[in-house]
């Protein structure tokens, strides 16, 4: 348990920074450019090479990749992993070249797909394929970001990758300071900074791979642990395909909407994924390599008590935040972006989208927890079947919902698909036998549930109406926010407390690695 807590909390620490930074360049997106046609045509450039990493890279591949690593690193030892790196690092390189070299010669027929609803308008349409063109190479640098990230989390150095976003952040607030004023379509500089830190990120990475001795010497030389790869990247692709064709479907169904529905979209978004990176992500990247160590030396006893604790963990952080944020959505929104181009009509309308996916942050965070336990077992299968059922859930209720709620009923269907998602996870893992709580839940869920139920009534008392918050300076802003925050927290940890929370029982090591 020792290991997850400090590994999670190097992760979720270097995350923090990231998105932190995140929030700074969203908020200097939101100043220039507000929720205009310039910055719906770079949402959409930038989400698509994401679309293809999330895909190819952070998705199929490392869940395909980790566990096979792991198993190499424990059986083979360090010249079986360097062999087996060059020649993944050989076959991914040559995939994404083609597939840059596609997305880039191709970009209309990607934008076309991705947003046909710019066609419409010629000029957003034409803005955001030249923004594609120079965004699309972005897949194949942190593509190789991923994998030496991979590597990393398989030997606990976790501190390189979660730094790395960093970059992206701090040269895209560069950019749009900068750069922009420089060109005569200032919103292109936004690609061109998406193009700059991919490039800042990967020669990031160099450096330590050489110090662990594990920088890729690129061989076409067979391995059987590729062929191992590429047998269990075959449904995981299917299974992750389907969680990126559900964001695909909510960019088409988002582009027909009025103009300022993706940014309105992505600016919530943001929001709801600050908690999502900072813990959620985190933690599932700290639990993959963990789990896939356990499964390699059959250590099931191990297995289920790590996962126990993860999912102890994700109630007691994830469930206030979720109801934070639902909470706070416009304060939140108004104080990071009501500045500048960024209307009042922008905060009540992305505050309506964020109210909706904070719905669904459990469920979110729940998936990227309860996934792994199936990755790491090999069993691609499983998660696939269920990730059908989601998407296709995820569809209809897009259909039903974009007509009454609009871009709301995007984000809301995305939370509900979430849930059932993790429910179906949670439910095979117990029905095989995988899976069992280790401890009795009931008391533990009834503090979690009480001190949210006192956080969220102490949020809604102090909290200032909306039009205060429109009327507020910027410091003023600032200041009601980290009092509320800060107040929430420590009521929410006192009535934990008070109701029979013990931390440093819930922290105490139960199993050593």
């Amino acid at each position: 348990m020792k290991r997850i807590i400090k590994a999670t909390a190097t992760v979720g620490g270097m995350t923090m920074i990231s998105r932190v930074l995140g929030f700074v360049r969203d908020m200097v997106i939101a100043r220039l450019f507000g929720a205009s046609a310039g910055a719906d045509a770079f949402f959409v450039a930038f989400k698509i090479p994401n679309f293809f990493r999330r895909l190819f890279a952070e998705g199929a591949f490392s869940q395909a990749f980790v566990p096979v690593l792991a198993e190499t690193k424990e059986k083979g030892g360090q010249d079986a992993v360097r062999h087996l790196v060059g020649a993944i690092a050989f076959r991914l390189g040559v995939v994404l070249l083609a597939l840059t070299l596609f997305g880039v010669l191709g970009a209309s027929l990607w934008m076309t797909v991705f947003a046909p609803g710019f066609r419409s308008d010629p000029e957003k349409f034409a803005l955001a394929t030249d923004m594609l063109r120079l965004t699309f190479p972005y897949l194949m640098l942190i593509s190789l970001v991923a994998l030496s990230s991979a590597l990393m989390n398989t030997y606990n150095r976790f501190a390189v990758p979660a730094f790395t976003p960093v970059w992206l952040n701090l040269v895209l607030i560069g950019s749009a300071i900068w750069l922009s004023p420089m060109l005569d379509i200032p919103v292109m500089a936004l690609a061109w900074g998406v193009l700059i830190a991919g490039v800042v990120q990967l020669l990031f990475h160099l450096p330590f791979l050489w110090q662990m001795g594990l920088l890729p010497k690129p061989t076409s030389a067979p391995d059987k642990g590729v062929n191992e790869v590429g047998r269990l990247m075959i449904p995981a692709l299917f299974g992750v395909s389907v969680a990126q064709i559900n964001l695909l479907v909510d960019t088409i169904l988002a582009s027909f909407l009025v103009t300022g529905s993706v940014s309105w979209l992505y600016y919530s978004d943001r929001l709801m994924e600050f908690p999502l990176g900072v813990f959620g992500v985190a933690l599932a990247t700290v639990v993959l390599p963990g789990l896939s160590r356990k499964a390699a030396n059959a250590d099931w006893a191990g297995f289920q008590q790590d996962l126990d604790f993860a999912l102890k963990l994700v109630a007691i952080i994830a469930v206030p935040a979720m109801l934070g944020l639902m909470l706070l959505a416009q304060p939140l929104l108004v104080t990071l972006f009501f500045y500048g181009e960024f209307s009042a009509f922008d905060v009540q309308m992305a505050s309506q989208s964020l109210v909706a996916y904070s719905f669904g942050l459990l469920g979110f965070i729940l998936v990227k927890v309860l996934a792994p336990a199936f990755y790491a077992r090999k069993d691609m299968k499983t998660p696939v079947k269920i990730a059908v059922v989601a998407l296709v859930s995820n569809i209809v209720l897009n259909l039903l919902l974009i007509g009454p709620l609009a871009h709301a009923g995007l984000a809301l269907a995305t939370s509900l698909s979430a849930f059932l998602n993790a429910s179906l996870l949670y439910y095979f893992l117990v029905k095989q036998q995988v899976f069992r709580p280790q401890s009795p839940w009931l008391r533990f869920s009834f503090q979690v549930g009480l001190a949210v139920v006192v956080m969220s009534l102490v949020i809604l008392f102090i909290n200032p109406d909306h039009q205060a918050w429109l009327l507020f300076n910027a410091w003023q802003r600032v200041g009601w926010l980290f009092g509320l925050v800060f107040v929430a927290m420590v009521v929410y940890a006192m009535t934990l407390i008070i109701f029979g929370f013990r931390p440093r029982r819930f922290f105490q090591s139960k199993v050593t690695d």
